[in-house]
């Protein structure tokens, strides 16, 4: 009996230090979870009781070099429900499918799901958002957001670019910035209950968003416009399949304008400008990477004649060759076992160097590359920068697709010093040829200016590599005269404007296979010649009818340097010829913004105005000259209505 009294006192005590050692382990445990686990279950038991709805932070502003908004946001709501907060379904659904034009199925598909939160439809205007917020419908959550608006719809739609669903840079400029222009979004909070119920008189919790930096760039609205009207015009009348121009500063590459038709709705980007339905995913994706295709950076092209600049300057920086020098063109010239052509086919007999680059001729410029050898030629290309890219603050850039230096031959030399064989971006051409007409620096052709916070100061001001002695001064001169000779007496007469000094070069490249017969026309020009201020170059992509570069491409340089050169404050000096055959009158631009078009052109009827009207409608909302400025009497005034 005393020895069962013992075992079960001895099981008493196993089991009270059982007990006891549990106890400690809990305590231990809880001490744990108390001090060193405490903050994370602490965040845990919140998340629990708590709701959180982004609020997208407004994107940085973009801004013309004048200070013209070009790029802001639009305040649009986003539509979403909470499931366990919804006290009438059916309501919610029969309301929202009204408002926001969506089937009832749809809808249902949302507002029927079991989820935290289910957005119904995002970049809602904001007048439907707040007519839906009157409805007072339980369960219904409507946030303002802010969405993308491009005021000038398809202005430089291919620089800006545009954002996504999420207000994130696609293409253009837009990706480009994205760090400076995006923003911090901000959040709400929420406490509910167990079941995900609001709880009453419970307070959000708010994290406001930081605003985006603005961007100002270096392009100009109304030298944009000025390219844009022009490169229509050629578009419409050649009925080519895009049409490309740059008009950039050569001494410090700030591009003042870069068009590439046909634009699209910035406003509508996956909107297709061809209207074609019924394409697969992928053909849809396809057709639209086509239409946002940059082809003044993202494509490369056989330039033809304009790269004889390249040659040219090559050449006289080597010394072999100078202005006096003296040719002879047959017509064509053989080189290896093949004849190759002059676009003139009778030849154009004995000229000079000179006159050789003012007619073009394919035979003298085979002559020169010849004399500068495949070496020093390819050296010239890297000296100049011609295998690399510019540097352009756009995505996407491509690179000149050259032959390799041992894959060189006499004929491939041949056809390379006139500007065949191989292909080049327009951005990288135009770059080149401005460090050729600067005096010798290769500069970094960019938009980009610099950075605004929200009060509007200055809090990043962009710079750009160079890099100087490219050519010579020396050598730089002599190509800014032979290239105005060829505009004043040579192949690109189309492009000359009395009491302007303009240089440039024609070019009428034939694209592959030869067989098709499809051309590129383009024009290289700058002014004034003896100091460039600007420089531009414009290329048509297969012309109908006649596609000579020096006969449709020049001419619509001239038309927008006729524009732009007194935009810029660069003045007229005529020759004594040209006074006599132009009589230079100037008057005040007057203001007819707001008039209609018939008021308008009486106001205007008295100078020599050449009229041109854009736009439809019957009210001028914005006119080019601007009212108060010194233009001559013969002008050409352009009327934008709406």
């Amino acid at each position: 009996m005393s020895r069962c009294k013992t075992y079960n006192r001895k099981k008493a005590i196993i089991f009270m230090l059982c007990v006891f050692l549990v106890f400690i382990g809990l305590c231990i445990r809880l001490g744990y979870l108390i001090i060193f686990r405490g903050n994370y279950y602490s965040e845990k038991a919140e998340e629990l009781h708590q709701r959180e709805r982004s609020i997208k932070a407004a994107r940085g502003k973009i801004y013309d070099a004048n200070g013209v908004l070009i790029a802001t946001n639009k305040t649009v709501c986003t539509i979403s429900v909470i499931h366990s907060q919804l006290t009438d379904a059916e309501t919610v659904i029969q309301i929202l499918s009204k408002e926001l034009e969506m089937s009832e199925e749809a809808v249902r598909k949302k507002v029927e799901k079991v989820s935290a939160r289910e957005k119904i439809k995002s970049n809602v205007e904001k007048e439907i958002g707040d007519r839906i917020r009157e409805y007072d419908l339980a369960g219904v959550k409507v946030d303002e957001d802010y969405k993308r608006y491009y005021p000038y719809e398809t202005l430089a739609s291919k620089v800006l670019g545009f954002t996504g669903s999420d207000n994130q840079g696609i293409i253009g400029l837009e990706v480009k910035y994205e760090e400076y222009l995006k923003g911090s979004d901000g959040q709400i909070l929420t406490l509910t209950d167990a079941k995900g119920v609001e709880l009453e008189n419970s307070a959000e919790q708010r994290i406001d968003p930081i605003p985006g930096n603005s961007l100002t760039i270096s392009l100009d609205v109304n030298i944009q416009k000025y390219a844009e009207q022009a490169a229509y015009k050629v578009l419409e009348k050649k009925q080519a399949n895009s049409v490309s121009v740059i008009i950039m500063n050569p001494q410090n590459g700030e591009i003042m304008a870069m068009v590439n038709l046909p634009e699209f709705n910035l406003n509508e980007p996956y909107t297709l400008l061809t209207g074609e339905t019924g394409l697969t995913a992928q053909e849809q994706q396809e057709a639209l990477n086509k239409m946002w295709r940059n082809k003044a950076i993202n494509d490369s092209y056989e330039p033809g004649s304009t790269f004889k600049i390249i040659t040219m300057a090559a050449a006289l920086e080597e010394g072999v060759v100078s202005l006096e020098d003296t040719f002879s063109c047959p017509g064509f010239r053989v080189v290896e076992d093949r004849k190759i052509r002059c676009h003139k086919v009778s030849g154009h007999g004995g000229e000079t160097f000179l006159q050789g680059a003012m007619n073009s001729c394919n035979p003298v410029f085979i002559d020169v590359g010849q004399r500068l050898g495949i070496d020093r030629y390819y050296d010239y290309f890297e000296q100049f920068g011609l295998l690399t890219k510019t540097g352009i603050d756009l995505p996407g850039e491509a690179r000149t697709i050259m032959h390799k230096k041992e894959n060189m031959g006499l004929v491939e030399l041949a056809t390379v010093s006139f500007g065949q064989s191989f292909q080049i971006t327009p951005i990288e051409l135009i770059t080149t040829v401005s460090s050729f007409i600067n005096g010798g620096t290769r500069v970094t052709p960019h938009f980009g200016v610099d950075i605004r916070n929200t009060e509007g100061e200055v809090i990043q001001t962009f710079t750009y590599p160079t890099t100087e002695h490219i050519i010579s001064e020396e050598t730089s001169e002599k190509v800014r005269y032979i290239l105005n000779q060829v505009v004043a007496e040579g192949s690109g007469k189309n492009a000359y404007i009395p009491g302007y000094q303009i240089g440039g070069k024609t070019a009428t490249s034939e694209k592959l296979p030869r067989s098709l017969k499809k051309y590129i026309s383009s024009f290289i020009g700058f002014a004034p010649a003896d100091d460039p201020q600007v420089i531009g170059i414009v290329i048509i992509d297969e012309p109908v009818g006649i596609y000579y570069g020096g006969t449709i491409a020049a001419p619509v340089m001239k038309e927008i340097f006729e524009n732009i050169l007194p935009y810029l404050g660069i003045e007229q000096n005529f020759t004594e010829e040209e006074e006599k055959e132009y009589v230079k009158t100037t008057v005040i631009m007057p203001q007819v913004e707001g008039m209609s078009l018939k008021d308008a052109k009486s106001a205007l009827s008295e100078q020599k105005f050449e009229i041109k009207v854009l736009g439809e409608g019957e009210t001028v909302v914005e006119q080019f000259p601007i009212a108060g400025e010194e233009i001559s009497d013969n002008s050409t005034v352009i009327l934008y209505l709406k």
